[in-house]
């Protein structure tokens, strides 16, 4: 994970909002509490934080493949 993309947290922010917007998948927020570590570990962010959001490579994510019948 070198590549980052930056990210100015705005009222209302969390971790887990975040990290559904970067990889659409709120339970991804590790990689980005990991890539910043100067930021407190709050539930709701303060706004104003400049946050580096890791480019997670596409095997990093976690896929789920639906049952034939829900396509």
């Amino acid at each position: 994970m070198n590549e980052y993309y930056e990210y100015i947290t705005k009222d209302g922010d969390r971790w887990d909002l975040i990290a559904y917007d970067f990889y659409g998948n709120p339970t991804q927020y590790e990689p980005i509490i990991v890539a910043n570590p100067d930021i407190p570990i709050t539930p709701i962010l303060a706004s104003g934080l400049k946050l580096k959001i890791p480019a997670l490579q596409e095997n990093d994510l976690i896929t789920f493949e639906l049952p034939p019948w829900k396509c």
